[in-house]
């Protein structure tokens, strides 16, 4: 299985956006609006995410996980001073549980290293996918709530 990052393209929106949704599923399970209405308040969810990123972190790269020609994910990275900070890392369901997000993460840290940098994420504290950075080396830094800071410090003397 050969995975690959890409810049995203203006042609992966509607990818991007069943990713986003994606994300969403549980959540809006429990409301009892129609489809229509569900879909309305995600797209101007996943619209203000963007916007958001672009707005925060307008250094932030944004690219698609690929396994090889299939786009299976997304990625919003922000390289910052002493710190590669994860702003989203998506899976599509139907990828998940593969080895995808651990090899991206672990490629993820490996730079961080060879830079001397830490790695930190932000992760809702029900995320299924804390097992994932737990197994990887990332530690809760600080909680807000729900929200976990997680971070992958640098190990000193590691190239």
């Amino acid at each position: 299985m050969s995975i690959t990052l890409r810049p995203v393209l203006e042609s992966d929106r509607p990818r991007l956006f069943d990713l986003y949704s994606a994300t969403r599923q549980a959540e809006l399970a429990q409301v009892p609006w129609t489809p229509a209405q569900k879909r309305a308040f995600v797209e101007m969810q996943f619209a203000a995410q963007a916007e958001g990123y672009r707005t925060t972190h307008p250094n932030a790269t944004h690219e698609m996980i690929c396994v090889g020609e299939s786009a299976v994910g997304r990625l919003y990275l922000d390289r910052q001073p002493g710190c590669l900070h994860i702003l989203d890392i998506t899976v599509a369901p139907e990828s998940r549980n593969s080895g995808i997000g651990s090899e991206v993460l672990s490629g993820i840290i490996a730079e961080a290293d060879r830079a001397a940098k830490r790695v930190s994420i932000y992760v809702e504290s029900f995320n299924p996918s804390l097992r994932l950075f737990a197994r990887l080396g990332f530690r809760t830094a600080s909680q807000e709530g729900f929200l976990l800071l997680l971070e992958h410090p640098h190990v000193a003397g590691e190239p």
